[in-house]
């Protein structure tokens, strides 16, 4: 395992514009380009919010399981709640984790004969009643971290040479928003290794809170790389979607999750973002001096399909979850 530390970018220096706006700027193209993950520091949120998230996660996780399958996911055909150990599915394998999923909170939207059947995605999260506080607390932490990641999209508009707004059209009045509690047991056997698979994100960024074990890695041309955790950062890494918009100049990178030795848990929380589940996210003209720099991505960037976002969303998740596809999608021809 190498002992290589991810690069640290200081979001301060983007927002004091100037040469430390341009260093920034600098340090995250390296990154994104060379690794595809990065630490980030002086994004604004205090240690007292990061430890009242994790302490939500412990107090959730340690509910009995009956009041945790109260609001178990398969209730919810939004996606949303609770999934026990192995529920989730990475590359035909469960993983050795269980979690607690949020997205926007919104209404039920009518299902009209004309809508995508990704439309029935929106609706609202299920809430533990033992632990009130989560609502308020995690969804004002999901929008502030909604917002750092509408910056950083920003600064990797300007690293492309792109107008700085570029993205803002597939993400006015609401990105897309999906945020995970998640609890890693320690392996009941040497060698379950699997906490989660090895995979990209299909979004545009992904943020993630690490608590005290370690056990993120990231795939590098050298081996896997573990993303130990640096106190009062998050762990950011790049999706699909901004791999495919700049035709693979910036990189969305293979990670996976190892689980820890047994008697010790971990604990994390991952936001991911991406454009709206009804936005086409474009293939951006890039100037000829970066265009020759793209190495392509591992997808085919002319073909639309990868760029239709709620199409896509709902595909991942009716893999990950079948028995959500079943409880809820039995109408449709869910994938392998």
């Amino acid at each position: 395992m190498k002992e290589l530390q991810l690069p640290v970018l200081d979001l301060s220096d983007f927002h004091a514009g100037g040469e430390r706006r341009q260093s920034f700027l600098d340090d995250l193209g390296e990154a994104a380009r060379n690794v595809g993950f990065f630490y980030l520091v002086g994004h604004g949120l205090t240690n007292e919010q990061q430890r009242q998230v994790m302490q939500l996660a412990a107090d959730f996780f340690a509910l009995p399981l009956a009041q945790k399958l109260e609001v178990e996911m398969r209730h919810s055909p939004h996606f949303r709640g609770y999934t026990r150990l192995q529920g989730e599915v990475t590359l035909g394998r469960p993983d050795s984790r269980e979690q607690f999923d949020i997205m926007r909170e919104e209404p039920v939207r009518p299902q009209a004969r004309d809508q995508p059947t990704w439309w029935r995605l929106h609706g609202p999260n299920q809430w533990p009643a033992q632990l009130p506080q989560m609502r308020p607390v995690l969804l004002q932490w999901q929008q502030e971290l909604s917002d750092i990641t509408v910056t950083l999209l920003r600064a990797f508009a300007l690293v492309l040479q792109q107008p700085e707004h570029i993205f803002d059209e597939t993400i006015q009045d609401a990105p897309y928003q999906h945020m995970k509690l998640i609890r890693y047991p320690g392996r009941s056997l040497p060698d379950e290794e699997q906490g989660v698979g090895a995979h990209k994100d299909p979004g545009y960024l992904t943020l993630v809170l690490q608590g005290e074990q370690s056990g993120l890695e990231v795939l590098t041309e050298d081996g896997w790389l573990a993303a130990r955790p640096l106190p009062g950062s998050f762990v950011v890494n790049i999706g699909e979607l901004l791999e495919l918009a700049s035709n693979g100049y910036l990189r969305a990178t293979y990670h996976r999750v190892v689980s820890p030795p047994a008697g010790i848990e971990r604990l994390s929380c991952a936001f991911f973002m991406a454009a709206r589940l009804d936005a086409t996210v474009p293939l951006l003209p890039l100037p000829s001096h970066l265009a020759e720099l793209a190495k392509g991505p591992a997808s085919d960037p002319l073909n639309p399909l990868f760029y239709q976002v709620g199409q896509n969303v709902l595909k991942g998740r009716l893999r990950s979850h079948p028995d959500v596809a079943q409880a809820h999608y039995r109408d449709l021809a869910v994938p392998a």
